[in-house]
């Protein structure tokens, strides 16, 4: 296919759409506010200019600026006492805790290469990350070492450090915290108690910064399609990704205090946990794991400013029956994500009577671009992101450019086609880790193919239908599985869906929509009912068929797992 479009022109036009959509008020560069040098150089600033202001509160053990940079200057000189040179791989495997970020900003402050796993892993996922980067340093918490101990004979480990949440949490927290935080410490022998190991060490002198352009991490991607692949990502796609989206996707005020439990080993949790805060020198308020009434006690007491969360998260704060109990009145920007539940007008409209905020769609990103690499601020008036769908993400962060073009020939398709995203960002990946032809298959002349459909309107906004895997072809027309979704998301006794495809001898395809209900709904509605309900609001090759089930399953990170959902044609059509 050749459309005849030349990049440059369409780039141009584009680039003068985006000029024309910008809301006013919003920045239209990158803003490095201590300049285009590694986040470990923002955290010395920070620290110098307000040493006593709170970094990191974790159910009230405060970690402040002075903190954090003495404990991170710490752990660099820990890890280097123990053979750890630039550009080693040190895994860090722990669930949100103050000492994540202890770890995170030694690792780079040495010029070694940060690895996050998830907690959640098994054996085999883990002992897989250890060998694809031949990291032989891992900092665990203590209650994960069985994990550990089950994988030593596969891997080339060679020091392990630990650490508890009995060393943060307080005996009387200032805001409720889950019983599996609450746990008295694990004996590990063998291995480096991580905090007592910092509090024994003199201070050491101040390693010079890393390189913007040294590696900084590898964030491995979900891989559902084959194993996870670690995206390789430097000290510059950090800070930019942060100066992008200051002042657009988080508030630009060293006031702000943000409130964040997405998981840190998550490229999104490693952005508003991590990074964003820091970035701007506000306080984030970190929890262990999503919990309303924890979210709104800390909301409450701490004046939180900024926030996301899933949209299923704002939804069950709503409805929970000790909202009442709890002022959110600091609250001044608050992100959803769609992930089950979508955002729609109904949730808005309410969250904005209780709250007086606007609820915000995240907009779209990948671990690939460090992800928050569009934002949908400043087109709520009227609904008109909801109103512009399917599935509405506005316009590039400053630095970042999209375009849209044919999957199988990468030609340039015109606005208002439908085609494969492809996405061209200083925070790209610089190579997937140890895999080349991976690599040149999606980087292809500075571009990243995402594998994402989607089309740019006439206006330059940008529209995110669905993975190309997961597009459905009934009857020839295309089905996308998250506009079913978003519509299920509406229906008042849906707590979540998730919609994938059958094969069909005489429709090539049908969706079929996976469905749980709110619990106080359990029993009294159908699947034919439900479906009966799509009928009336969709075109009639869209109406799924419909799965009632208990849970779905859900991934780490709050996404709905479909490779987990395999439909089998109905016992009766």
């Amino acid at each position: 296919m050749n459309t005849g479009l030349d990049e440059n022109d369409y780039l141009a036009t584009l680039r003068g759409l985006w000029d024309k959509a910008w809301p006013t008020g919003l920045p239209r560069s990158p803003n490095y506010l201590h300049g285009e040098v590694p986040l470990t150089e923002y955290l010395r600033a920070w620290a110098k200019r307000s040493p006593e202001r709170p970094a990191v509160i974790f159910y009230g053990h405060v970690t402040t600026y002075a903190d954090l940079d003495q404990k991170s200057d710490r752990f660099a000189a820990l890890l280097q006492a123990k053979g750890v040179r630039k550009g080693d791989r040190v895994a860090v495997f722990l669930p949100n805790c103050p000492q994540f970020h202890v770890v995170f900003f030694g690792i780079l402050k040495l010029g070694a290469i940060h690895v996050p796993i998830s907690p959640l892993s098994r054996a085999f996922e883990l002992s897989y990350q250890l060998n694809d980067t031949e990291a032989d340093v891992i900092v665990a918490l203590d209650q994960l070492m069985p994990i550990v101990d089950q994988v030593r004979g596969e891997v080339q480990l060679r020091e392990i450090i630990v650490t508890s949440f009995a060393d943060v949490v307080p005996a009387s927290p200032t805001f409720p915290a889950p019983d599996s935080i609450r746990t008295p410490r694990v004996a590990v022998s063998g291995a480096t108690d991580l905090l007592p190991a910092l509090a024994a060490m003199s201070a050491p002198t101040p390693l010079p910064p890393p390189h913007l352009d040294d590696v900084a991490a590898l964030n491995y991607t979900g891989g559902t399609t084959g194993m996870p692949k670690g995206c390789v990502h430097t000290h510059r796609d950090m800070v930019y990704t942060a100066a992008a989206n200051y002042g657009i996707s988080f508030p630009s005020d060293e006031s702000s205090v943000f409130l964040s439990f997405f998981p840190e080993f998550w490229i999104a949790g490693e952005n508003s946990g991590l990074i964003f805060p820091l970035f701007s020198g506000g306080t984030l308020v970190l929890l262990a794991r999503w919990d309303a009434v924890g979210a709104m006690a800390a909301i409450d007491k701490y004046k939180v400013t900024m926030t996301a969360m899933p949209v299923d998260s704002a939804v069950e704060m709503m409805d929970h029956p000790r909202w009442s109990e709890f002022d959110l009145s600091s609250l001044q920007q608050v992100r959803v994500v769609s992930f089950v539940k979508k955002l729609n007008a109904g949730y808005r409209r309410r969250w904005k009577d209780l709250t007086g905020t606007i609820l915000m769609e995240a907009a779209w990103g990948m671990t690939e671009t460090h992800t928050s690499n569009t934002f949908t601020a400043g087109f709520q008036d009227g609904d008109f992101d909801l109103n512009s769908q399917p599935i509405f993400v506005g316009l590039p962060v400053p630095g970042a450019e999209f375009k849209i073009t044919d999957f199988e020939t990468g030609a340039l398709l015109p606005l208002g086609a439908e085609g494969e995203i492809r996405v061209r960002t200083p925070s790209l990946l610089k190579s997937y880790w140890n895999k080349p032809e991976a690599t040149a298959e999606s980087l292809v002349d500075g571009w990243l193919r995402t594998g994402d459909i989607g089309t740019i309107d006439k206006d330059g906004f940008l529209h995110f239908l669905g993975r190309r895997k997961e597009m459905l072809k009934v009857k020839g027309m295309s089905v996308f599985p998250p506009e079913i979704e978003a519509l299920l998301g509406q229906h008042p006794k849906v707590l979540g869906s998730g919609v994938v495809g059958r094969d069909d001898p005489d429709k090539g395809q049908v969706p079929v929509a996976y469905i749980q209900l709110k619990p106080e709904a359990i029993g009294t509605v159908s699947e034919q009912e439900l479906r009966a309900w799509c009928a009336e609001r969709m075109a009639v090759y869209k109406v799924p068929e419909v799965r009632i089930i208990d849970a779905l399953p859900l991934t780490a990170t709050g996404k709905v797992r479909k490779q987990d959902l395999i439909p089998n044609p109905p016992a009766v059509q």
